[in-house]
């Protein structure tokens, strides 16, 4: 189970001296062509938590690991799972009672091909023609109950495999482990109230935020390219792309949001450090 945090375009409180530097640049008449303050940040933020409570038997990563897409992460308790997967799977291929009931099918069949021969030559009654055909259809369906049952059971391992699954925790994209929260173990909570495992920062592509003052607004378009420069001791420039530019000004403070993306497949940008964007 993950929390994923896109970030909005307003920068929350712990970011205002940023929002508030970006401001007073971009106001200043004799500076309006000068950089723009700015803040680098991860493209999403996920704290990992269990959709299952057990016991964390594997922990994989620790902070600071660099993680793919799909890497597991976690490995939580499957003991008993993985007993019930090995009995559905095997249920799901036995043969004894299926030919059994295939084997009482042919049986009952000849046996009333015979007592439908003889009650046309009146050898026998019509009720024991008729008690013959009914332990037919009986057997052909032992015959299909036998086939349901095998199928049940391997749609009974189907559904332990995806329990069992649960009980994996993978990386949904690129990235960092930022923060471990839990050992093995330990037992993995459920619920929102619950304890996280793992918190994940996704380093790929990076996200640039900007705040800007409503005079500057319609002069940004999504898809144009921007320079940025990190603050020192990094002082890495980059060009970064206009990905959201926020349609309503906030009215209270005169400014609106923009947000750009800058492709950071080996770590090179920094994040969570400012930074200055050419808007020129």
């Amino acid at each position: 189970m993950m929390n994923t945090s896109k970030r909005a375009f307003r920068i929350p409180a712990a970011r205002e001296a940023v929002a508030a530097a970006a401001l007073l640049g971009a106001c200043a008449p004799a500076l309006a062509t000068d950089p723009v303050q700015c803040l680098i940040e991860p493209a999403m933020r996920v704290t990992l938590r269990s959709a299952v409570p057990a016991q964390i038997v594997g922990m994989h990563v620790d902070r600071g690991s660099l993680v793919k897409k799909g890497q597991l992460l976690v490995t939580l308790d499957a003991g008993v799972e993985k007993a019930a997967l090995a009995q559905a799977r095997y249920r799901s291929v036995m043969q004894g009672q299926l030919r059994a009931a295939e084997s009482k099918l042919m049986n009952a069949q000849h046996k009333f091909r015979r007592r439908e021969e003889l009650q046309q030559q009146k050898f026998v009654s019509l009720q024991d023609r008729d008690d013959a055909e009914a332990d037919m259809r009986i057997a052909e369906a032992d015959v299909l109950e036998a086939k349901d049952n095998r199928e049940l059971s391997r749609l009974d391992a189907v559904r332990l495999e995806a329990e069992i699954g649960r009980r994996q925790l993978t990386s949904p994209f690129n990235g960092v482990v930022t923060e471990r929260l839990q050992h093995p173990g330990e037992l993995a909570q459920v619920g929102e109230g619950s304890g996280p495992i793992l918190k994940l920062a996704q380093t790929d592509p990076a996200r640039v935020e900007l705040v800007l003052p409503a005079a500057r607004f319609g002069k940004l378009r999504v898809g144009q390219t921007v320079q940025v420069r990190t603050e020192a001791p990094f002082n890495k420039s980059f060009a970064a792309v206009v990905r959201v530019v926020d349609a309503v000004i906030d009215a209270p403070s005169g400014t609106f949001g923009v947000r750009l993306e800058a492709a950071n497949p080996n770590q090179e940008i920094p994040l969570g450090v400012k930074c200055s964007a050419d808007l020129t």
